[in-house]
């Protein structure tokens, strides 16, 4: 059985630092995404907010409120990646990586309610038809709009980026943030320039239209951090590519039970291996042990795997 990480005899360095070679150091990028995040919203959020008082934008004005929460959601995903990144303790002897799926499933509650509150408003608007009251936006709304657009889809692969490279649930909900407000300043864009145009209650609908693409992006995070929160099985291309890792180490017969959980943005794996039953305990042993190391030295994000040696 084999289920502890070894040190490779042909090598020094354990199976931790192999993998975490390359990667960038985790404090130094969550600092340097945070407060690109964080700056960058505060200052979208000020200026969307005064472009849309001064320029008469019920859709700006909300589009404001989104970039406002996506402050917030930055921060929480900069707590969230800290406190994952804490080694494990005798209270979490598994780790702590489940800190990042907690801060995914606050940002997508977040979304959820500024979407909610966003959709009441233009609806409450569009069904009393206080739009007609409201006077035509103004050229500093459209232009706010435009620089929304711009910012928020490069804070998007900014931050996508630095998310992928880290392998962070939290950050890369906060990427899919900062898109969907670059996607709600699209249809504050259409529902400014539309009543420019005379449509008077383009500007609500613009509003209605930007609640729903926020309520997408939160179901869509919301989902990701249960299926992590819930030991949720990993995809079957995935488990199939570890399969086959497994397969192929020299002296597994077959895999006899294979079952993987989603731990935080880690992965645990159980094992059954059948070997050559008249092999002694040391021999099926070593090749338990192969079969760990290779899982462990192909995969990146396998945190922990238990293999259990069956005779054939």
């Amino acid at each position: 059985m084999a289920d502890n990480p070894k040190t490779n005899p042909m090598n020094d360095e354990d199976p931790k630092s192999r993998k975490d070679r390359d990667i960038p150091d985790r404090q130094k990028v969550t600092r340097k995404v945070a407060t690109v995040g964080v700056g960058g919203n505060i200052f979208l959020a000020a200026f969307k907010l005064f472009a849309g008082i001064f320029g008469n934008s019920t859709a700006m004005i909300s589009d404001a409120v989104h970039s406002l929460s996506d402050v917030f959601a930055t921060a929480i995903a900069f707590v969230g990646v800290r406190l994952a990144e804490r080694d494990a303790d005798s209270d979490h002897p598994y780790g702590h990586e489940r800190f990042e799926s907690v801060a995914s499933l606050a940002l997508g509650l977040i979304l959820l309610f500024t979407g909610l509150a966003i959709g009441y408003s233009s609806l409450e608007s569009i069904a009393t038809g206080s739009y007609l009251d409201t006077a035509t936006p103004s050229l500093i709304a459209l232009i706010a709009a435009i620089v929304s657009i711009v910012a928020k889809e490069g804070m998007f692969w900014y931050t996508r980026h630095w998310a992928r490279t880290i392998n962070s649930s939290a950050f890369m909900a906060d990427a899919w943030h900062h898109r969907s407000d670059a996607l709600s300043s699209v249809g504050a864009l259409a529902g400014i320039g539309a009543s420019m145009l005379g449509f008077h209650a383009g500007d609500a609908i613009a509003s209605l239209v930007i609640c729903v693409i926020i309520l997408k992006v939160a179901f869509d995070v919301l989902k990701e951090s249960l299926s992590s929160l819930t030991d949720t099985a990993c995809d079957s291309a995935f488990e199939h590519e570890l399969g086959d890792v497994i397969s192929n180490t020299p002296g597994v017969i077959r895999i006899d039970d294979l079952r993987t959980r989603k731990f935080g943005n880690k992965v645990y794996v159980d094992a059954e291996i059948a070997v050559d039953g008249s092999q002694t305990l040391i021999q099926a042993h070593e090749i338990a042990e192969a079969a760990h190391d290779a899982v462990e030295s192909h995969f990146d994000n396998v945190k922990h795997i238990m293999i259990h040696e069956n005779p054939a």
